[in-house]
């Protein structure tokens, strides 16, 4: 969270704390908040690391712009960087510091007398943890959480209001969960017996690894026997559904509203982009790449890029869609030319009937 106000620095103070070169800007000028292009004052900082916004560049108002190389169209401050767009994540910290807890346990939380508080940790009002579950140093309930019996989680991690843990499940370490999320609830699985759906029981956990991120009202449910796994790294957007059994592997970026149905493996560093739907019992390879409200019904082989539903190489896709809006008027062609067709038919056949005689 934001503090109220920030901080202010110098530039001169910037260039330093950012490895960077000022020029064209007094160091003593001082910027105390940190804003985009178009809308940045006199007492902003802002940054360039996109072509698309050279106009805005030209027109900024910034007091001081972070740039990649000097810009002889920018007639502000200018700091210039290595990598303005991995710098800016330095410069938020710098600016908005992220909001501290405080340790100790809020008389209005519940924690089971079994449970093991393995350090210096904060549970907020209304938040409860299970029998038996262990919390590390430095984790944070927000207000609201519950956390499950035989739980696990990981030192750093703070976990944001109203998520529920189901019980059994494992976090690792320095992870963020953010409001609304539940994790370990049972996964989707009836039979039918001939007069009614039968839940077949899950009996498995999710694992969470180290440095993960879930947006807020994801769902991610337990293994019917074994274990859902998210792995180190994996960032996930809001509105996300894992299924059972699903494993995502290592760094990889689920958007928002993607769905993975049941026992599917998603391999390294695959982006699956929003809406996204991946049926069940799949293979998606390494650094693969799903786009937008993609439907993938086949295995994906590792770096392949995919659109469409169903899922097509992304260059066949990119020219389909250039048809779509063609659609009408090319049906009306092709009538038009099955008509011209059959009346030549006709005079052909006419001309032989003729010909005959």
């Amino acid at each position: 969270m934001n503090n109220i106000v920030s901080p202010s620095f110098s530039l001169a103070e910037l260039a330093v704390r950012l490895e960077g070169e000022l020029v064209a800007g007094d160091p003593d000028f001082r910027v105390s908040r940190v804003a985009p292009l178009k809308e940045a004052g006199p007492d902003d900082l802002s940054f360039f690391y996109d072509r698309k916004l050279a106009a805005c560049l030209r027109e900024t108002r910034a007091g001081a712009v972070i740039v990649g190389s000097r810009r002889e169209d920018c007639s502000r401050p200018q700091i210039i960087v290595s990598r303005p767009d991995l710098v800016m994540i330095k410069v938020l910290e710098l600016f908005y510091p992220p909001r501290t807890f405080e340790p100790g346990v809020d008389a209005r939380a519940v924690v089971a007398d079994s449970a093991v508080l393995a350090g210096q940790v904060t549970i907020s009002p209304g938040a409860c943890v299970g029998e038996d579950s262990i919390l590390h140093e430095g984790v944070v309930l927000c207000p609201g959480v519950v956390v499950g019996a035989h739980c696990e989680i990981g030192a750093g991690t703070i976990i944001y209001p109203n998520v529920t843990i189901y019980d059994g499940c494992r976090i690792g370490e320095r992870c963020r969960i953010h409001a609304g999320t539940v994790i370990g609830s049972d996964g989707y699985a009836f039979i039918w017996d001939g007069q009614r759906h039968r839940k077949i029981p899950q009996v498995g956990i999710v694992e969470i690894g180290n440095d993960v991120e879930i947006g807020a009202n994801n769902t991610i449910d337990r293994a019917s026997l074994t274990v859902t796994r998210i792995a180190d790294g994996v960032k996930t957007d809001n509105l996300v559904q894992v299924a059972h059994n699903v494993q995502v592997g290592e760094h990889s970026l689920l958007v928002s509203q993607v769905g993975i149905a049941g026992s599917t493996v998603i391999g390294k560093n695959v982006i699956l982009a929003g809406q996204a739907g991946i049926t069940g019992h799949l293979e998606i390879g390494d650094g693969a790449i799903i786009g937008p409200q993609t439907g993938v019904s086949r295995n994906i082989a590792p770096g392949e890029v995919v659109s469409g539903s169903p899922q097509m190489p992304h260059r066949d896709w990119l020219k389909t869609a250039a048809v779509f809006s063609r659609l009408p008027e090319m049906r009306r062609q092709l009538r038009d030319l099955e008509r011209q067709v059959e009346t030549l038919q006709k005079q052909l056949d006419d001309v032989i009937g003729e010909n005959d005689d």
